[in-house]
């Protein structure tokens, strides 16, 4: 009976955990934040701060009244994505993704750090796929499109094109001038290849360090957007959340004042300030 009992219990406690899963998914990332207490996987440095300081002295110390303060370190979230996905020429690809969780946006290249410009409001204005249909064919036709363009593109019949982009204006993620439609964003970037660009392997690690970024966007909201942006073909076979190292490097000028600058410890390059919100 006692055997039985556990059976019981543990049939439950599965199921539950299960139901948490397909309906709390961010739920399983806290839980297993807690469980590991401070371990994280990061993305292996390939620049020390040291060499970044050396490389950058003329641009950052303008003379020798400036001087470098000692540099520090923070862990940036990013959700790096295992994918699969068809080509313009209906080929299976396989592919990385690497997102942010901070601005929402997914690197293009690791080499420039390029990112998309558009998926963060999608996100949050929770766009399905037709509203990404929409705003991918914009983009192709140059910015912007008719009604009729629309129409042919999307093979839609006339009261169904006008519902998706009504729900896309209040989303606020076009506008409307005339007859014309546009994405409500400057130079946005939203019609790209599902896959970042990244030309040499990218090495995880263990790490414990406190000086980590807070997220704003959860993994499961980036999952769900990658799904919906990129088609029917478009599957995740698997995700871990990743840290990028950034490097705070600081100059003390003569006046006392100081200037921070913020560097990417993978590429060696400067973080701009929408990539970066402390």
């Amino acid at each position: 009976m006692r055997f039985l009992s556990s059976l019981i219990v543990l049939g439950a406690l599965g199921y539950g955990a299960y139901y948490l899963n397909q309906t709390q998914p961010d739920l399983k990332y806290k839980a297993i934040e807690m469980i590991n207490s401070g371990t994280f996987h990061t993305l292996e440095a390939r620049f020390t701060a040291s060499q970044i300081m050396d490389k950058e002295r003329l641009s950052l110390l303008r003379d020798t009244d400036h001087r470098y303060s000692e540099p520090s370190i923070q862990f940036h979230p990013y959700l790096l994505m295992e994918v699969k996905f068809t080509n313009p020429n209906l080929q299976t690809e396989e592919g990385i993704i690497l997102w942010d969780l901070i601005d929402g946006e997914m690197v293009l290249d690791i080499r420039s750090w390029a990112k998309t410009h558009g998926f963060a409001d999608c996100i949050t204005a929770n766009a399905d796929r037709y509203e990404y249909k929409i705003l991918s064919t914009i983009s192709q036709n140059g910015g912007k499109a008719d009604r009729q363009t629309l129409t042919n593109a999307l093979n839609l019949e006339p009261h169904l094109l006008e519902s998706w982009l009504d729900r896309a204006r209040k989303k606020k993620l076009v506008v409307q001038h005339g007859n014309h439609y546009r994405i409500h964003l400057h130079e946005p970037v939203v019609n790209v290849r599902p896959s970042t660009l990244i030309t040499d392997p990218l090495v995880t690690k263990n790490c414990r360090h406190t000086e980590r970024l807070p997220r704003r966007f959860s993994p499961s909201q980036i999952k769900k957007g990658a799904e919906a942006a990129f088609g029917s073909d478009f599957a995740i076979r698997n995700t871990r959340e990743v840290f990028l190292p950034i490097y705070s490097i600081t100059v003390q000028n003569p006046d006392g004042s100081l200037h921070t600058s913020h560097w990417n410890a993978l590429n060696g390059k400067q973080m701009t300030h929408t990539s970066l919100i402390e």
